[in-house]
């Protein structure tokens, strides 16, 4: 039974609707399928229940990691490490206990939002505030756990502090943030594997006073799971017993890079099939930390302006779950920052009784679920409510008779004391790298406004000089001078306004770590790639209605000047083809045999993922079902070059960003009907 209840205020207490007895338990009898066996591996089909240390700012009071294999097969029994006691399911007849589940997503480290006008907006820190008042004000039956649901890097500068290589470590921002936040359990996102798992263990080592959870990444070189990760972890807490298990995108994860080759992501609903049945039968609730998206296949939602691939998304996976166990579970998602459940439940997010939310990303939201369970009774008598919490905006040129100022990050909604001690001294690491002015814009075309409104439509002026610039930095490459360049439009996050321009400013454009791969490819392949760009592009008869500012993952990309063509757009996309192709200024031919180089960011040469340059069918939105090149064949040169900062240091050199650098529209690439 699933009960519809939205609270406004953190204040406005679900107790009222969920709290039964409020008596503690004590323990019960064992679960048939908790077996001690002291000081033995698990075997094939078992998983190991070993104590951990919970996160000393949280409120877990036995914390276990569930170690093994869950991708072997089946999962037939659960057992100990030693012969001491461990937390089993411990709920007696009558008794209901209360699990709330405070959660966010895809933070990609936006800890604390810079704004010079506006004034900081200290996300983090607000949750911190509302997650305290929660556990101040929780009932002795009431259990307040705080989760991330992954996706913790890569966004922001703080990223700066983990460097491109161990040596240059300093901090992993989230990590240590999170720690001081009381967060207690986060799963494995795809874009934590960004700078490489290499440093994802740095950072995790370095700061991370929690477990990290993926049942389906595996067979790192440097990652490893059962020491770094496990699949999934059980918390005692207030006598109740929540078992959480952690789930990665197989999609979008970044595997097969040349520091990690092995690295590889199983499918999701391969993972869970096989532990689910054992951790739900150890446990009173279920949590599954889902970063593999909302929707399942293609699928349009938060971040996307057009269909993507999602794959084994939540909807799989609730349904999956719905299937192996009558225990309640929760889907707490992330991946595709979507906004679910905004003002209460939606019935088309619950999946044969499984609720799945998500909090949208960059800590817009805080997500709020409270999960009243009774003793024995599974899904059968258990109660839910679910909210999300805006996470204010500061703008302190609004005055306070503005009706939009009750809206706006005031004093008092965050916690002083967490952002003066936990991320102050983060920032003041940072300080010289914000600032620094590494040149000057002196030209309007490369703005937001004009970069949003063409980077999936035609040629783009940013993407033009970022490529050129990539080109004429190859100059100093190990491997000689590129031909060309591309980068992809999903990736051009951002404009940059003319005047004065800080590291800041174009960090914000190219959050992503991208590295550079040198590919060498003939004529005839750079055709066929081109043919299958124009396939790509954002259609005039799509556009209207598409929002912009959203992301067309279609893979579309943007080339270097010594690229030129056409795109003849025919009846559909799936007649779209390039014409009129120059290579250097040689028509393509003449040269079809003849091998160039050239620059591609490494999230297209691993194929892109769910934008599909790896032979899968185009996504995105995309008709007709239309195969993909796939560009991971390519031969590649891996040069260990980050790609925003050789544009950083283009910029550095030149000094300005004008037209006579690359900061034009120059017709390299012409759309015609």
């Amino acid at each position: 039974m699933t009960k519809n209840t939205i609270h406004a205020s953190m204040s406005m207490s679900r107790r009222s609707l969920l709290l039964g007895s409020a008596a503690v338990a004590t323990s019960a009898a064992l679960s048939p399928m908790l077996t001690f066996r002291a000081n033995a591996a698990p075997m094939a089909g078992e998983l190991q229940l070993v104590p951990a240390t919970p996160n000393p700012n949280g409120v877990i009071d036995q914390l276990f990691l569930l170690k093994g294999d869950p991708l072997s097969g089946p999962i037939k029994q659960i057992v100990a490490e030693d012969g001491s006691p461990v937390p089993t399911p411990v709920l007696k007849e009558g008794e209901r206990r209360v699990l709330r589940v405070l959660h966010f997503n895809d933070m990609h480290n936006h800890i604390t939002d810079l704004h010079g006008k506006k004034g900081d907006t200290y996300r983090l820190a607000q949750m911190v505030k509302l997650v305290k008042e929660a556990r101040t004000n929780a009932a002795d039956n009431e259990a307040v756990l705080f989760v991330s649901a992954g996706d913790d890097h890569t966004g922001s500068i703080f990223d700066e502090l983990m460097g491109w290589h161990p040596d240059d470590f300093v901090a992993d921002a989230s990590y240590r943030a999170y720690s001081a936040a009381g967060v207690e359990i986060a799963a494995l996102g795809n874009h934590e594997f960004d700078r490489g798992a290499a440093l994802l263990k740095k950072g995790k080592d370095a700061d991370a006073n929690f477990p990290l959870l993926s049942a389906n990444v595996h067979s790192s070189g440097h990652m490893k799971r059962d020491e770094d990760y496990t699949a999934a972890a059980v918390a005692d807490i207030k006598g109740l017993r929540v078992g959480l298990i952690g789930l990665t995108t197989n999609i979008d994860t970044r595997v097969g890079q040349p520091n990690d080759p092995t690295l590889a992501v199983e499918r999701p609903v391969t993972a869970l099939a096989n532990i689910l049945p054992a951790v739900s039968e150890i446990s009173d609730v279920v949590v599954i930390l889902s970063h593999c998206g909302y929707g399942i296949g293609q699928h349009k939602s938060g971040k996307a302006a057009t269909a993507r691939d999602i794959g084994d998304g939540d909807f799989a996976i609730a349904e999956m779950a719905g299937k192996l166990t009558e225990k309640p579970v929760v889907v707490v998602g992330g991946h595709t920052h979507t906004k679910l459940n905004e003002s209460g439940i939606d019935a088309n997010n619950l999946k044969d009784g499984i609720l799945i939310t998500q909090a949208q990303a960059h800590g817009l939201f805080l997500g709020d679920i409270a999960i009243s369970i009774a003793a024995h009774q599974g899904r059968k008598d258990w109660y839910n409510s679910v909210s999300l919490h805006p996470i204010k905006a500061s703008d302190k040129r609004v005055a306070a008779d503005d009706p939009k100022y009750p809206s706006l990050q005031q004093q008092g909604d965050w916690d002083e004391a967490f952002e003066e001690s936990v991320v102050g001294p983060l920032l003041k690491q940072l300080d010289s790298k914000l600032a620094e002015t590494i040149g000057t814009v002196q030209t309007e075309m490369l703005g937001r406004e004009a970069t949003i409104a063409s980077r999936y439509i035609g040629e783009s002026a940013l993407g033009n000089f970022m490529n050129d610039a990539v080109v004429a930095r190859s100059e100093a490459f190990p491997g000689g001078k590129v031909d060309f360049a591309l980068f992809n439009a999903t990736g051009l996050s951002a404009g940059v306004e003319k005047g004065p321009l800080t590291f800041k400013a174009w960090y914000d454009v190219m959050p992503y770590a991208d590295a550079i791969e040198v590919a060498t490819m003939t004529g005839a392949q750079i055709r066929d790639m081109l043919n299958n760009n124009a396939v790509r592009i954002l259609r005039p008869e799509e556009a209207q209605g598409v929002d912009l500012n959203g992301f067309v993952s279609r893979g579309f990309l943007h080339f270097s000047s010594g690229i030129r063509y056409e795109i003849a757009l025919g009846a559909d996309a799936k007649s779209a083809k390039a014409v009129n192709i120059t290579l250097n200024g040689t028509p393509v031919e003449e040269v079809l045999d003849k091998s160039f180089t050239i620059g591609i960011n490494t999230y297209i040469a691993g194929g892109a993922y769910g934008e599909t340059w790896n032979g899968k069918p185009i996504s995105g939105g995309v008709a007709g079902d239309i195969e993909s090149l796939d560009l991971r064949a390519l031969d590649y040169d891996h040069t260990g070059l980050v790609y925003r900062n050789e544009v950083i240091a283009f910029i550095r050199d030149q000094k300005v960003i004008t037209d006579a650098n690359g900061a034009k529209l120059d017709g390299r690439l012409v759309v015609k009907a």
